[in-house]
């Protein structure tokens, strides 16, 4: 064995491999160790810069922290003595009073339609004309016909008259003067047709003018000169609509019905007020004219009409409306702002500004609601300061600061 090469590794005195490679390994663990600590060098100041970010954090949300525990900024107002209009809203639908579809009476060629789309027309004011000339040669036949048989009746008269003196003296005997009676009736029925065909001439001569029916706005224009119209034709000729005045038919829930109609009964005329879809912009001030004589089962609702002058043409047909119906008043009510009122768990109450600028939640009973003020039966008097925003961050007890007081 010993007689083996010196690199032989079946030789007993070969060296292992890390004695040999020994100096390079220890170089390299070296190595190794001081990258390691220049590593934790680097991210000792890094960890000490985000604890110190860390603090300054904290301590900013606790110096807000601070600075909210202070007093609350809140606007105030008073809560006043007023009358108070008791009133009941609903939804309505603009319906005029007069609407007229006109359409031809007789047939015949639009010659012209001088109207203009959307234009006010009065009574009586042409708006369409049909050639008259056949219903002329019509109207001059039955004056014709009975000029005519005029001429015949009074021949018939006179030979009655001729008949009677001859038949007297015995020239003629009686039968034939009787005959000559009813040969005179017959002649009056003929001339009594003719006249009405004379008249039904002239009133059809008439329907070839067509006219507004009614004062009002007339829409837009459905057939134009050269058509030929017909009586059984179900295209009209325009639409017209009364503008004024106008009704609003709206709904309020049964249970009010015995309020209003208790008012109603006394004679009162209860104010209607109109307001655009948005409840923002009053259009018009009407009166309550007429109340349905059923209930709507499947709503549970009563209909009700309003009669409004409608001066400005603010209301429109078929426009949606919002319907304030003022029922009655309550004669110097305390009120105060819708705005000041809160709602909990145990009912509405409202912040009452202290004296020394602290608030008490303070319980209300509220009654009926007047536009922003609504009156309060129980829980502050005239006079009260309450919280009407800036209400969301206070308790019982906490201190507030008016704004736009120093």
């Amino acid at each position: 064995m010993n007689d083996l090469p010196p690199s032989s590794p079946l030789r007993r005195d070969a060296r292992p491999h890390w004695r040999v490679l020994g100096p390079s390994l220890i170089v390299v663990v070296l190595l190794g160790l001081g990258a390691a600590a220049a590593w934790h060098l680097h991210r000792v100041p890094a960890r000490v810069t985000a604890a110190q970010a860390g603090a300054a954090s904290g301590a900013g949300a606790a110096g807000r922290r601070g600075a909210a525990a202070g007093p609350v900024p809140v606007a105030v107002a008073t809560v006043s003595s007023q009358d108070i209009h008791v009133t009941e809203s609903g939804l309505g639908t603009v319906t005029p009073l007069v609407t007229v579809t006109v359409q031809t009476q007789v047939s015949g060629q639009l010659t012209q339609v001088p109207f203009k789309e959307g234009q006010s027309v009065r009574k009586g004011e042409l708006i369409a004309e049909i050639d008259p000339r056949p219903f002329q040669a019509a109207l001059a036949q039955a004056q014709g016909q009975l000029l005519k048989d005029q001429a015949a009746l009074d021949e018939a008269k006179m030979d009655l008259a001729r008949f009677e003196q001859l038949a007297a003296t015995n020239s003629i005997s009686r039968q034939q003067a009787e005959d000559q009676k009813w040969i005179v009736q017959q002649d009056e029925g003929a001339v009594k047709v003719d006249e009405a065909q004379v008249a039904t001439a002239q009133i059809n001569l008439g329907f070839c003018r067509i006219v507004s029916p009614t004062d009002g706005r007339i829409g837009l224009r459905l057939v134009d000169p050269g058509n030929f119209a017909q009586v059984s034709s179900n295209t009209a000729l325009a639409v017209i609509t009364r503008m004024q005045p106008m009704t609003v038919v709206f709904a309020l829930p049964e249970d009010s019905l015995p309020e209003v109609m208790t008012r109603q009964r006394a004679g009162a005329a209860l104010q209607v007020q109109a307001y655009d879809r948005s409840g923002l912009h009053l259009l018009d001030t009407g009166t309550l004219s007429a109340i349905d004589s059923q209930i709507n089962t499947s709503t549970g609702t009563v209909n009700l009409k309003a009669l409004f002058p409608n001066l400005h043409e603010a209301l429109f047909p078929n426009q949606f409306v919002n319907v304030v119906l003022r029922v009655g008043d309550l004669p110097g009510a305390t009120a105060a702002p819708t705005s000041a009122v809160q709602r909990g768990a145990d009912g509405t109450f409202a912040y009452l500004v202290k004296a020394d600028n602290t608030v008490a939640v303070t319980s209300v009973k509220l009654g009926p609601t007047d536009a922003d003020r609504v009156a309060v039966l129980a829980g502050l008097k005239p006079g009260d300061r309450v919280v009407i925003d800036g209400a969301d961050k206070l308790r019982n007890g906490a201190r507030v600061t008016v704004r736009g007081e120093s």
